[in-house]
């Protein structure tokens, strides 16, 4: 049976809207767009509604979810405690793409926090998210939009083909603002560790006068044992079925030389590159990731789900500086090639 579906991509048609929200009230499960990608979201207060949506992904339940909220109300209700650097952080950031781990109330399923005895909040700032929350007056727990292991969904044709049906209601709102997932931060003595980079940056935070940490696993294999609190860092992830390649430098004509070295030793080859380094490799197969990383954060999961069309033997990808936005990028692209990585000094 196929997904009920509403276009707001011209109109932002409120009923809608309160239509999606009532099947988030029955416990069914609802495709939304956020800012940053789209998210398969159920009532994120019962267990059996959020059961549905690991089914719907195939995802490990060892995996958490991030629980989205469109008021601090709401968040007061799931949460112990909201310390001062959080409260500096929600004051700075929200609505918008981060995710804080804080420790959890018990009324929050441990379906949701995979046994965790934290949970991930984050308040979108996309207008139709926030609407759906308040409307179902209930906080929601949703992943990416995508069968697990797949690039995550940045626009519905993308992730129509593997979700129709699986979900109870399709929210249109065309291509989301930013496409990588949030920041996901745990602030631990009164420093900020990043679990998960995103468009809210290291610099973004130091701003505020706070000490930040970057966790080594970002850029590192989790061992399969190994707990996690954010999600997108444990298991494969945003990756193809081709092969691929991440290929990196600062100079960049060093990298566009092992590129094209990799192109001459296998042949049937697909490259992912910058607009203006396209025309420098020898090879007809190509697609454009854009200039800017504003640019290549918004098209890489779209790239990546079109590289299979191709029959290539291997996808090289341009890597990117890993500051600022390039650490998001590089962290989904890394993971995306399954740590095959070459990195030129």
């Amino acid at each position: 049976m196929k997904s009920k579906y509403a276009d707001l991509k011209l109109n932002v048609d409120i009923n809608k809207i309160k239509e999606a929200s009532i099947c988030i009230k029955k416990g069914k499960i609802v495709l939304f767009p956020t800012e940053t990608v789209y998210g398969i979201g159920a009532n994120a207060l019962e267990k059996k509604a959020v059961d549905k949506i690991f089914k719907a992904k195939g995802r490990a339940s060892d995996n958490p979810l991030i629980v989205h909220i469109c008021n601090l109300e709401m968040l007061n209700s799931l949460v112990e405690e909201v310390g001062e650097i959080e409260k500096k952080l929600i004051n700075k950031f929200w609505p918008g793409p981060l995710t804080i781990i804080f420790n959890r109330k018990e009324c929050v399923p441990n379906n949701v926090t995979a046994g965790l005895n934290t949970v991930g909040i984050r308040m979108p700032s996309n207008k139709i998210a926030n609407k759906l929350i308040e409307l179902a007056n209930l906080p929601i727990a949703a992943p990416s939009a995508n069968i697990s292991g797949r690039p995550s969904g940045t626009k519905i044709e993308d992730i129509i083909e593997e979700l129709d049906g699986k979900v109870d209601y399709i929210l249109d709102s065309g291509m989301v603002d930013i496409g990588v997932e949030s920041t996901v931060i745990r602030v631990i003595k009164n420093k900020v560790h990043i679990l998960r980079p995103g468009k809210i940056t290291v610099q973004d935070i130091e701003d505020l006068g706070i000490n930040v940490i970057i966790e080594k696993q970002i850029m590192e294999e989790c061992s399969s044992k190994e707990k996690v609190m954010s999600p997108g860092m444990k298991y494969r992830h945003y990756a193809p079925n081709t092969k691929c390649l991440l290929v990196y430098s600062e100079d960049e004509n060093k990298m566009i030389e092992e590129i094209n070295k990799q192109i001459e030793n296998i042949g049937n080859v697909l490259v992912l590159g910058r607009t203006s380094h396209l025309d420098k490799y020898n090879t007809n197969n190509k697609l454009d990731m854009g200039e800017s990383l504003e640019d290549i954060s918004k098209n890489i999961f779209t790239l990546l789900r079109k590289v299979d069309k191709y029959k290539v033997s291997l996808v090289i990808i341009e890597g990117v500086k890993k500051e600022g936005l390039g650490l998001a990028i590089m962290n989904r692209l890394i993971r995306a090639c399954e740590h095959n990585y070459i990195e030129i000094n």
